[in-house]
């Protein structure tokens, strides 16, 4: 049975605190394993939650400010000590290259040929290497080169078995029409997926990290299934927002109501809130998106929601 969930390993911004980690977040999506922005601390709480380097099909970094990428390289040394068979394909900002390379051999240890580094730069297209699904990255306002990504599978078609038995369409049949369109039938007749079928739109998962309001969050996040974005900030931190490009809790909530998002998760929370302010986030946001909110915690399990019918 495939599984579509958002594994939240870390919600901090800058300064960890005693219960948010720095950031971190996986995203297990059927046969992928997609680690964002590991800060410290990714290795114990990946642990935590039950995930091994070996689950860890790609990594992908928006910038690399310390709180978003330095857990690289202990993660790295892992999927070298664990012998991790696949390639682990790691997305990054281009202009960062001189950080990558830093972190990549931070320290010495017994390397491995399967991290494989794709930078991204520009619209920064990038295909995941797999048919099912595509990463795209865009770039993001920010005081360092940040990008945020969103992934999607393709467009598919739901099938319908009163339509399939109307037209005669039964066993080996169904899934011939699935993958090439159109089938004849035992007496001859010719039936288009069409007939037996209604379009489904594939999911849309958007990660978007630190940011000002920008046109590069809302384009990621449009149609989005879940975004998962930074809201740093309450409106009484409105002007540091500004000043550090980043976003309040109601900027976030206002790209998710403009770009027509499903569910919106709220993280990267900075230090200075103590718990008793955690329903300001929502609150705020919800002031400006109607629909599902999340306040993420750490060691949170977030599933996608479930397809639209």
């Amino acid at each position: 049975m495939s599984v579509r969930e958002l594994v939240v390993l870390g919600t901090s911004s800058a300064v960890p605190t005693r219960r948010r980690n720095h950031n971190g977040y996986f995203l297990r999506w059927d046969g992928h394993g997609i680690l964002f922005d590991p800060g410290e601390g990714t290795q114990r709480q990946m642990r935590t939650a039950g995930l091994a380097a070996t689950d860890i099909t790609r990594i992908c970094l928006t910038h690399f400010h310390g709180d978003h990428s330095l857990g690289l390289p202990g993660t790295l040394q892992r999927i070298a000590r664990d012998q991790v068979p696949h390639t682990v394909r790691v997305s990054y900002p281009a202009q960062g290259e001189e950080y990558w390379r830093r972190l990549r051999h931070a320290t010495p240890f017994r390397d491995t040929d399967a991290v494989l580094p794709q930078p991204v730069g520009g619209l920064g297209a990038c295909p995941l290497g797999e048919e099912d699904l595509t990463l795209t990255a865009l770039p993001l306002r920010h005081s360092v080169p940040a990008y945020g990504y969103r992934l999607a599978e393709p467009d598919g078609w739901r099938m319908l078995p009163e339509r399939l038995a109307a037209h005669g369409v039964r066993g080996p049949l169904v899934g011939r029409l699935q993958r090439e369109g159109a089938v004849t039938t035992g007496d001859g007749r010719r039936v288009e997926l069409a007939q037996c079928a209604r379009p489904r739109r594939g999911q849309v998962f958007a990660f978007v990290m630190d940011t000002a309001e920008c046109e590069g969050a809302l384009e990621l996040a449009r149609g989005a299934d879940m975004l998962v974005i930074e809201s740093t900030y309450l409106d009484t931190e409105e002007g540091l927002a500004a000043s550090y490009g980043h976003l309040t809790a109601r900027q976030a909530g206002r790209i998710a109501a403009r770009a027509g998002v499903r569910t919106l998760v709220l993280t990267h929370i900075s230090e200075r809130y103590e718990h008793s302010e955690d329903p300001l986030f929502t609150a705020q946001a919800g002031q400006e998106f109607d629909g599902r909110i999340v306040l993420a915690q750490d060691l949170d399990r977030i599933p996608l929601p479930a397809r639209d019918s």
